[in-house]
Formats: structure tokens, sequence, C-alpha cells
């Protein structure tokens, strides 16, 4: 039974910071999440929820897992498919029979249903918008967070850093550290699926494999399948843009998939506008946590979107987080900090260079250590 509850403040309101807050409110712990934002606002990408994610966040509550179902699609199967040929090289089956050997189905949703999933489940008046970062101490009492509208909150058990790539935790633990470009590009639109129902298996999340590891073509079906999500990716070998997004041009998109399949180039012509992303990454890191203070999701082991894992492992990240700070007292932080790193480290990095090489699952293969595993249930260490 937790005796004492943890002051708990959590940098980051996206999705691995509100997964963190709903698992440990519902361990009894008094959590304050920090947002840069104004508000939660509709904006982001589309995200697939592997069986593992889903299997996570059902933990956090019926609530949580009614709500996110309420506005996903299911799809049922996950196609891998050659770019010119369109021969199928692999086909996992999802929906009920991921939900039979995996406990949880694939769900893929909008980032924005998913974070007011997880807002709506919180105390809204544990919530804090506004509030960037600028630096952050610890002593005895507790650690302490200056924000940069010159705000201090001290005294907090723990601090967690689930505030994204650019992490001001992540600069304030182990030093500045710039993310990489790795001279990929991503295109990524919806499109109603009236306007392309007569593609093959349009209801499945289908992978088309390029004839290099910078290209691909993905989909999956949206909003209880009304629509579909395209995701399209391409080497680039510099990137000019101030922002990582911008408004793209289609006929760029069509001109970069021209020799794929005319499956593949139906999808294309769908489509009426885009979004042209820059992919960056980091190398795994050696330490995540330091004092009483620890990372979360894309903070420590941002991931290509190749293996659809990045939005997944931070959900894990906070299931496990919550369950070593369960029942401690603040003296034993440090510790069990340690201990979540320990537990999640090896996943989060073969996952993370998995991602970065592309080659999973592209002719079959084994997806059970992936989807299999469940946050709730891994033992906790000794």
């Amino acid at each position: 039974m937790q005796a004492t509850p943890l002051k708990i403040g959590i940098v980051g309101g996206g999705v691995g910071g509100l997964a963190a807050a709903n698992a440990l409110h519902q361990a009894g712990h008094h959590v304050s999440v920090f947002e840069q934002s104004q508000q939660f606002m509709r904006v982001g990408a589309d995200i697939n929820l592997t069986p593992n994610a889903v299997r996570a966040l059902d933990g956090l509550g019926s609530a949580v897992a009614e709500q996110t179902r309420a506005s996903a699609a299911r799809p049922t199967h996950r196609i891998s498919r050659i770019w010119d040929s369109g021969e199928e090289t692999s086909r996992l089956a999802m929906g009920d029979e991921a939900e039979r050997l995996y406990g949880a189905p694939q769900l893929t949703i909008h980032r924005a249903d998913l974070l007011a999933a997880f807002a709506d489940a919180f105390p809204q008046d544990q919530v804090y918008f506004s509030k960037r970062a600028h630096s952050i101490s610890e002593d005895a009492q507790g650690v302490h967070i200056t924000f940069t509208d010159g705000e201090v909150f001290k005294g907090l058990d723990v601090l967690v850093g689930a505030d994204g790539i650019h992490s001001v935790v992540r600069s304030a633990l182990f030093g500045q550290e710039s993310p990489r470009f790795t001279g990929v590009v991503a295109f990524r639109t919806v499109v109603p699926t009236e306007r392309v129902k007569d593609i093959p298996n349009i209801a499945a999340f289908t992978k088309w494999w390029g004839p290099n590891p910078q290209s691909q073509i993905v989909t999956f079906p949206l909003n209880q399948g009304r629509d579909t999500f395209i995701f399209a990716t391409t080497a680039q070998e510099s990137w000019h843009e101030e922002s990582w997004t911008s408004a793209g041009s289609v006929d760029e998109l069509r001109g970069f998939y021209t020799d794929f399949h005319e499956d593949a180039r139906n999808l294309l012509d769908a489509c009426d506008s885009v979004l042209k992303t820059a992919l960056y990454e980091r190398d795994p890191m050696p330490q995540w946590s330091k004092g009483r203070v620890t990372l979360l999701g894309d903070a420590c082991h941002p991931m290509l979107p190749f293996m659809a894992q990045g939005a997944g492992q931070a959900i894990e990240d906070a299931v496990v987080l919550a369950r070593n700070l369960h029942g401690i007292s603040p003296e034993q932080v440090p510790q069990a900090l340690m201990r979540y790193q320990s537990m999640r480290q090896e996943r989060t990095s073969t996952i993370q260079l998995g991602s970065r090489g592309n080659a999973w699952l592209k002719d079959g293969g084994n997806a059970d250590w992936v989807y299999g595993y469940d946050a709730w249930k891994v033992p906790l260490p000794a």
C-alpha cells in the first residue's frame, strides 16, 4: 500500500508525459504536468498503436481504453508489399487475431484523440500550461525546476523529462547535444477512404518497401475506417527549412514514387495536400537517470518511424516507471529510477536501432518479441 504519495513533476504533456501522469496518479502519487503550449491542441501526426502499446494503455483504466477505441480504427492485417511488383512478402493477422495472441488489438488513431483520452482521465487542475522548463537543480529538499516565465516549482520527489527529442531535462542532466538529420524526409496526409476504397486491403496496415531503406509508403485506416493515413519517406541530402514540418508539394511527393506499383501510385493520386517533415535521430543513451530525475520516451530514445514504436515505447516507459515508484519512500527514489532504466534500456535501444535499420518484418519473421511485451507484467528486479 502506498504509505506516502510522492510529489512528482512531469515536463511535457505529450503521449509519454500524459501516459506517465495517468499511471502515476493511478498509483496514488501527486502528479503535476508542465506543458509548454497554452492548451492541448489538435496537432500532430497519426499514431499506430501496436498490441504491446494497447495492452499498456489498457492498464491505465477503462475510461482511457474505451475512449481510445471509440475514435480509433482496427487494421485487419499488417502487410508488407514490394514497391514495384506489389508482391506480398509478409502478412500478419491483426484485429481479433492480435487480441487472441497478445491480449490487445492494433489500433490506429490521431495523436490528438489519444491525448484527449489521457487528458480526460487526469485531473485538469494538475496540468500547468505555458510552462517551458529553463533550468533544474536538486538538493536535500528535492528537485527544483525554474521555468522561462521565472516561476520556480520546488521540492519535487521525482522529476520526469518527457519533453521530446529536444528535451531540456536531458540537456540539464547530461549536457547539450543536437539530434542528427537522417537524410530522410517524410510526407504525410489523410484522405477519405471513399477515394481509395478500391485499393486492395485498404483496411489493413500496409507497408510498401522501396528499393532502398529510406524509401517506403505506409497506409493505415483512421477514424474507424472513414479516413486513410498515408505516410511516405524518401532520401534527401539536406533540410533547409526552419521548422521540422512544412507544407509539401503533392507533385513532388508523386514524383518520388513514379516507379512504384499502380496500387501505391493510386494512393498518392488521391492526395490533395501533404505535409513534409525532416526525420532526426539520436544514438541510444548509456544513462537516463541521475539522482531523482529521469527521462522517458523521445527524451531518451527518439525513434525513426519504421517500426511504428515511438508512441508505444513511451507508453511502456510510463507503465514501468510507475510500477518502480509504487510504494517507495522519497529516499528510495534514485534506486527506483535506476531500476526503471535497467528494465527499459535494452529493449528501447534494440528497437531504436532496429527502426534505424528499417528491415523488421520485411520478409516475415517473429513479431512476438515486440507485440508480446506486457509492461504491466514484466518482472521487477529484486
